[in-house]
């Protein structure tokens, strides 16, 4: 115990075997001890009336703590007035936050036949199912060669279509995607918002189908590549799927390349344009540039129906 704190006396004291042993160990003098014991007296009474202070010091400022109100305040601290009480946004009840949506599924295993090489396997990316998930929904696989009558049981539980990528364009495959995307159109005719993605060869499908064209696809060198987009100009992308990105992200996709794309066959603005089915059906709201710097539309939203095509990879 530090000798500060201690009442006993300081003065050390010599076991009789060591007086024995070490005749060179001398008693300190009467003088020395009774200096040490009036040292050690004179820091008990400093120390007691210091401890005695810094008691008092602290428990005036834990009183003067609960008078202040924290910097940071629990919700049921704030008051009801205050600016900075959090609100959370009414839920608005037009809208669903747990929609469904339908995958449609494509031919294949999806790893060159090492899964499943029968020729009635299908598959659906995970990469899609994860793209819509993470916005909040739920998914249903539509199977491209399942009975009709089962895929348009499965239609009435799902609250829009997503056509993804992959390399099919004709066969039960096309037939199946033209089949569900005129359904589709029918139930927005009714009234029924009902809305489609395609990506990459969904983008390819909707512009076969809505042209009434199967070889308007023209061949670009997209393989695998990191592209900009291209805005059109004087384009509102209020309204379109562009609209809750950014100022700083809507600025970078068109001067880094930011965007995946991962194909051989898009359309040319001109082509686009000339197809009078396409254009009245659908905005170019992009475009991008392959490797050998040929332009193709990328980014399309039609005007009348729920229906937006991207050449890219979101």
């Amino acid at each position: 115990m530090p000798s500060f704190l201690s009442n006993s006396p300081s003065t050390p004291t010599t076991k009789a075997s060591d007086r024995q042993n070490d005749t060179s160990v001398s008693l300190p003098s009467t003088s020395t001890s009774t200096s040490s014991s009036i040292s050690s007296d004179m820091w008990n009474y400093l120390w007691i009336p210091f401890l005695i202070s810094l008691s008092k010091e602290l428990t005036l400022a834990r009183a003067a703590a609960t008078t202040i109100s924290p910097s940071i305040l629990l919700p049921n601290q704030l008051a009801d007035d205050s600016p900075s009480a959090p609100r959370c946004p009414t839920s608005d009840i037009n809208l669903n936050y747990r929609p469904v949506i339908g995958i449609l599924s494509h031919p294949g295993d999806g790893a060159s036949g090492r899964l499943n090489n029968a020729t009635n396997a299908s598959y659906i990316a995970a990469s899609y199912v994860k793209f819509v998930e993470s916005a909040g929904a739920r998914v249903i696989p539509l199977i491209y060669n399942e009975p009709r009558e089962i895929l348009f049981e499965k239609l009435n539980l799902v609250n829009g279509v997503l056509f993804t990528g992959g390399w099919a364009k004709t066969g039960l495959y096309f037939n199946t995607a033209k089949a569900i995307f005129k359904e589709v159109l029918a139930r927005n005719d009714a009234g029924i918002h009902f809305p489609v993605y395609a990506i990459c060869l969904g983008f390819e499908i909707l512009t076969m189908i809505i042209s009434e064209d199967n070889q308007i696809l023209e061949t670009y060198n997209a393989t695998d590549q990191a592209s900009t987009l291209q805005f059109m100009d004087n384009i509102s992308i209020e309204g379109t799927v562009f609209q809750r990105f950014p100022p700083v992200l809507l600025k970078k996709l068109s001067t880094d390349c930011l965007v995946m794309q991962n194909h051989r066959y898009g359309i040319s603005p001109q082509r686009f344009q000339e197809n009078e089915l396409l254009s009245s059906f659908f905005e170019i709201l992009t475009n991008s540039a392959d490797e050998d710097n040929q332009v193709y539309v990328s980014t399309v939203q039609a005007r009348n129906y729920p229906v937006a095509a991207f050449q890219w990879h979101p």
